[in-house]
């Protein structure tokens, strides 16, 4: 077994998570896991390098007989037949007895992209989440007492760990950085897995950033590996899949059954999926060049076509689809705002339940309501749509990746507003807080890849706007200078500088960063 270390600092009872127990466990893992975690990054290249020189993906040929062959997924436990509603958010103490308390079926606790891998909130995230499972968690702040009512059900928890890419610099197991994703899953299933089986529930995963059906192998394996230790039965653990990658996309038949004894659902992201698109096109010509962000919504051609694969795919295997997030935050001070934002997530909600999701995110408890009502009207009383099939949907290599379709164009107010979000946003994470509430919206670091990606796309494109100037270095830094003055009473200049410096080098680098976490992560104390 290699030995762990712990490099990072003291954090308020991390004796209670670091224990010697859950650090052998997590050796354990990073033994058996770790070296095939760098080979499958470093396949991530390859295959990026081969759609450089196609400028196209393809379903897999060597696979053809998973997707032809009839098997379904486990049949899902009792605590995750119903999922209509869904609050995702950080693990911070507030946040987690708010999404437990909201009404929502199910609460995401994400220790990925709404949470900044500064060793408190790594360790202080785990320690929240024991004491959630136990229902023994409070908050006294600023003279307001939290607690976990009685009077609702509680939210099943469903933890999102960090992606392979990630790493854990804090942890050191045989002489290198620990993988962050096996650092997140591990401690929390090595404390709460039993107890969770105790209360009828059970240790459940959502599954982020993954780019092929093996990596959700390797994930399968890991699970596999989790159990034996902690001789829980085979299948006790559940996992959803982000399809949030454009490669993943054309795999969503083979994730689920790599992970078909562990599989519950497949989820549709939005912002991360566009990013993938530009990040693994960035150099295939124009005709992958999107407009503004905000115009490109779920009903674009090729935005429907992957939701509609994806519901189709989970439903013919047996799995939950689950849909994109209702990011608006409630301003009561605007209620005309408020109303028309209601509105559009009322509508999109009500598209999700017609087109077969079974459940869809929301961001803040206002939501819930609204979002459980439109799910309401489709399921009634029944707890999914699972025996809906949609043997209408056929969708196309092609559609996936015709852009052609998409309405809007590039314009002089959407750089501002990507360079505006982007930088506001990095400020937040270098600060701490991932889940940053940004004019009415709550946002995570999806948000500011795909801002970034965009601005450097129009860029590497000299894309032309709707002032008829052509997007380049030079107007970039211009309206980076210009953001910049505006912020300097918002955000505090010890933070401000290091955004502005970070979105550059991430918006402007003639190399571009895979994930703009990664020099992020460099610069966090």
């Amino acid at each position: 077994m290699s030995e762990v270390q712990v490099l990072g600092g003291s954090v308020e009872r991390d004796d209670e998570v670091l224990t010697p127990g859950a650090l052998e466990f997590l050796g354990g893992l990073h033994d058996a896991f770790a070296a095939r975690r760098d080979e499958l990054l470093a396949a991530r290249g390859k295959r990026r390098d081969e759609a450089k020189r196609t400028g196209k993906l393809d379903f897999l040929p060597e696979t053809a007989e998973i997707r032809e062959s009839a098997w379904k997924v486990a049949e899902a436990p009792a605590a995750l037949r119903d999922r209509r509603v869904e609050i995702t958010g950080p693990t911070d103490r507030k946040m987690t007895i708010n999404a437990l308390n909201s009404g929502a079926k199910v609460w995401l606790a994400d220790l990925e992209d709404a949470n900044t891998p500064h060793w408190a909130n790594v360790v202080s995230g785990q320690v929240n989440l024991r004491d959630a499972v136990r229902e023994t968690i409070s908050l006294e702040s600023g003279g307001k007492s939290y607690n976990l009512r009685d009077d609702v059900e509680h939210a099943t928890i469903v933890v999102r760990p960090r992606g392979w890419h990630l790493d854990e610099r804090n942890l050191e197991i045989g002489g290198r950085q620990a993988v962050g994703a096996l650092v997140d899953f591990g401690l929390y299933f090595f404390h709460n897995a039993k107890a969770l089986l105790a209360k009828g529930s059970g240790p459940y995963f959502y599954l982020a950033k993954m780019e092929s059906h093996l990596e959700a192998r390797l994930w399968d394996d890991v699970f596999t590996h989790s159990e034996k230790a902690l001789g829980i039965d085979h299948g006790t653990v559940r996992a959803t899949v982000l399809i949030e990658t454009i490669p993943a996309a054309f795999e969503m038949e083979e994730i689920l059954y790599e992970l078909r004894d562990h599989a519950s659902g497949l989820n549709a992201g939005r912002w991360d999926y566009l990013f993938s698109i530009i990040k693994y096109f960035r150099d295939a010509g124009e005709r992958f060049v999107l407009p503004d962000r905000n115009s490109v919504t779920m009903t674009a051609p090729f935005m429907r076509a992957y939701t509609e694969l994806l519901v189709s795919t989970c439903h013919k295997r047996g799995a939950f689809a689950i849909g994109g997030m209702a990011a608006f935050i409630p301003n009561r001070k605007d209620p005309e705002v408020t109303e028309k934002a209601m509105n559009k997530v009322r509508d999109d909600k009500s598209r999700e339940a017609g087109d077969g999701f079974d459940g869809s995110w929301v961001a803040h408890p206002g939501m819930v309501d609204i979002c459980r009502e439109e799910f309401d009207k489709v399921l009634g009383d029944k707890p999914n749509q699972l025996d809906r099939l949609r043997d209408d949907v056929h969708v196309t290599a092609d559609q996936l990746l015709d852009l052609s379709g998409t309405e809007g164009g590039a314009t002089a107010a959407g750089l501002r507003a990507a360079v505006d979000v982007g930088i506001r946003y990095i400020a937040s994470w270098l600060s701490g807080n991932g889940a940053a509430a940004i004019h009415n919206l709550m946002e995570d670091a999806a948000t500011a890849e795909i801002s970034r990606s965009q601005v450097w796309q129009w860029v590497n494109n000299s894309t032309q706007l709707d002032t008829g100037e052509k997007v380049s270095e030079e107007l970039v830094r211009t309206v980076i200078g210009e953001v910049r003055a505006g912020l300097a009473d918002v955000i505090p200049a010890e933070f401000l500088g290091e955004a502005v410096e970070l979105f550059e080098q991430v918006a402007l680098a003639e190399q571009f960063a895979d994930f703009l976490t990664l020099p992020a992560y460099e610069r966090i104390k």
